[in-house]
């Protein structure tokens, strides 16, 4: 299979599976009739270039080659994934994937960027049924991991599986809705609310500043990091679900909320949403208000990255799997200090100087710690034995500034190891190869089961002792061993 994907519809959505591909090493052609299509789409991949990166602990893949074709036949002919985003009418999406099974190679996959219309209400006249899928993302594209895949009982198993295979591939997370449904999963939910909130409007009891204040300041900070059912299981206190449903089910009777109608869209009404959500955002252009959401999801992804709870856990994951595969530890270069570990400085680890913050030098010099113990043979399976190392002293330089999304590397150099204490020096270079900082530790293998250290075991004790034979070689930098202090 090749990594090449065709865009076909430039517009946000469209554009942000443009930067999904791309960012994860795919060639990507884009159509869509639109002439400002491909300045739409390079301000989308700026935000994405711009933002996407920091929700990576590590060094980002290489990015794919983008280019627009002239026609469709052009785009799709050498896709092996076709994204549809063209706008929600289905006699149109109909008619573009005739054109496309016209040109595209039968292998390829066809996902709908829709929201609404079902797969077997898009396969309708399809030359080929079981090519078309539903892969309904959430805006933006590029932050967002999940996307909902929806297929007909036309697409068979194995299309399913290679779906599933090809979106984990661009780091999303495919949540296979098993049943056909108008609007599927995520969209039902977001039009009850919307319902609602426009009810709230209509009959002046809140403005659109008001309702997005209750939302943001309540009960979609937990939805951010629990979902509905979860959240309410905590409601119900120790007695869980069933004390909760017990307790407030029998308010669904009661008539609460006017779900199952709208208000007529007057224009009186929308001039209302309008005139409202004018003053309340109106300061800000959209490409402003995209940036400020990117870093704000920004923010809240790396907070559930750093507890490894939903959204989170599964960038964990992802990130797991790109530095399992990199093989970036298999074969290090013995004859000089270990360039093991790489990245970024991310939007939390700047101070009140617009600096780097001291502290997340120890973290980037932790993690080159354990880039070092990786490639001495140190996994799973060995912490799971009860086995570890302790840091017990560090000594950490700062010699140069580090500023938002400043890239780095670490180079790392075994000074003394005996089977027990580990003796490492570490410097962080930027891009243009300065030293920034340096840091040396002093590490005590562990046995947890005994509490006390003890010699290291088979791999890590070979693996190490390799490191450090070759290591043996190298001159000890001199400001090894250095105090905190003041020259006389």
């Amino acid at each position: 299979m090749n990594k090449i994907a065709a865009i076909i519809g430039g517009g946000v959505i469209g554009g942000g599976w443009t930067a999904r591909f791309l960012l994860a090493g795919w060639d990507v052609i884009v159509f869509d009739t639109d002439p400002q299509s491909e300045r739409k789409i390079s301000e989308v991949m700026k935000n994405a270039r711009a933002s996407a990166p920091y929700l990576i602990d590590g060094e980002m893949p290489a990015e794919g080659k983008l280019s627009f074709a002239k026609t469709l036949e052009e785009a799709v002919s050498q896709a092996s994934w076709i994204q549809e985003s063209v706008p929600e009418r289905p006699d149109i999406k109909r008619v573009v994937y005739c054109q496309i099974q016209v040109a595209c190679s039968k292998e390829a996959l066809i996902g709908s960027s829709t929201s609404g219309f079902t797969p077997t209400e898009l396969q309708e006249g399809a030359s080929d049924p079981s090519q078309i899928v539903v892969t309904h993302p959430y805006n933006p594209v590029y932050l967002l991991p999940l996307v909902e895949l929806v297929a007909s009982p036309a697409t068979s198993d194995e299309q399913i599986a290679r779906a599933k295979e090809i979106l984990s591939s661009i780091s999303m997370k495919p949540v296979h809705i098993k049943g056909e449904i108008d609007a599927h999963v995520g969209d039902r939910l977001l039009e009850a609310v919307w319902r609602e909130a426009l009810w709230l409007i209509n009959d002046d009891i809140a403005t659109t500043d008001v309702i997005d204040d209750i939302m943001t300041h309540s009960f979609g900070l937990r939805w951010a990091q629990m979902g509905l059912f979860e959240t309410y299981r905590v409601a119900g206190g120790e007695a869980g679900m069933r004390h909760f449903i017990t307790q407030f089910g029998p308010a669904l009777a009661w008539p609460w909320t006017k779900l199952m109608d709208v208000p007529e869209l007057t224009d009186e009404l929308i001039d209302k949403i309008a005139s409202q959500s004018d003053a309340q955002s109106g300061a800000h252009s959209i490409r402003e208000l995209e940036a400020i959401r990117d870093k704000n999801l920004i923010s809240f992804l790396r907070s559930l990255k750093s507890h490894n709870w939903a959204a989170g856990a599964f960038l964990n994951e992802v990130d797991a799997a790109r530095k399992a595969s990199s093989n970036g530890l298999s074969d290090p270069d013995l004859t000089k200090p270990l360039a093991l570990h790489k990245g970024r400085v991310m939007p939390d680890w700047i101070d009140y100087n617009g600096h780097m913050t001291e502290y997340r030098y120890g973290h980037v010099f932790s993690d080159a710690t354990d880039a070092v113990l990786t490639a001495g043979g140190m996994d799973k399976n060995y912490l799971d034995k009860g086995y570890s190392f302790y840091t017990v002293e560090t000594h950490i330089r700062h010699l140069g500034e580090m500023a938002l999304g400043d890239e780095y590397t670490t180079t790392s150099q075994i000074i003394l190891w005996d089977g027990k204490k580990l003796h490492l020096i570490h410097e962080m270079k930027n891009k243009d190869g300065d030293i920034v900082a340096t840091g040396e530790h002093m590490l005590l293998h562990v046995d947890q089961n005994k509490g006390a250290s003890a010699l290291a075991h088979a791999p890590v004790s070979d693996g190490l002792a390799k490191l450090a034979k070759a290591h043996e070689a190298l001159a000890i930098p001199d400001y090894s061993g250095r105090s905190v202090g003041v020259k006389k």
